[in-house]
């Protein structure tokens, strides 16, 4: 068992962290409306998000690390597959609450759970814990789509 190189490790989840919440502090004020909308049924409430998210995000940037210290031939097409599924969570943030544009966003969340699957299978050649780690994500990203496509039938 090779041993863990925590540096490398904390700069993984706080790289994934960063680029996932950033995008939230220029819509931060927007945030709020999740309160007004019309929400369907197993709608948590509104603190929840950061949380699971967060919790996300570490098990994204802990993945991520189980990849990148590996020898695979796959490494950077996992690495390049890893920023593009990432950037684009980050992108449906403004999509939602910036814009307000509910349909956009429940396909732009499809559109991330293609690339996210496409991620765990390059991840599982790689590293099958690393991928079995990705599971919590998918479920989560399937979740929304329910939320965010009532979200947009409701209002």
């Amino acid at each position: 068992m090779k041993n863990i190189d925590y540096k490398k490790l904390f700069k993984y989840i706080i790289i994934t962290i960063l680029i996932g919440t950033i995008p939230s502090i220029f819509v931060f004020k927007n945030m709020d409306v999740y309160n007004t909308l019309n929400r369907p049924p197993l709608s948590p409430p509104g603190f929840i998000f950061p949380i699971a998210w967060t919790i996300l995000y570490i098990l994204m940037g802990i993945s991520f690390y189980k990849v990148m210290d590996s020898e695979s031939k796959y490494k950077e097409e996992a690495k390049l597959i890893y920023y593009i599924q990432l950037i684009t969570n980050a992108l449906w943030t403004p999509i939602f609450f910036g814009l307000k544009q509910y349909f956009l966003a429940f396909v732009w969340l499809l559109m991330l759970l293609v690339f996210v699957i496409f991620m765990v299978t390059i991840f599982y050649k790689i590293n099958k814990k690393s991928a079995y780690l990705q599971i919590p994500y998918i479920l989560w990203l399937l979740f929304a789509s329910y939320l965010n496509f009532y979200i947009f039938l409701l209002n």
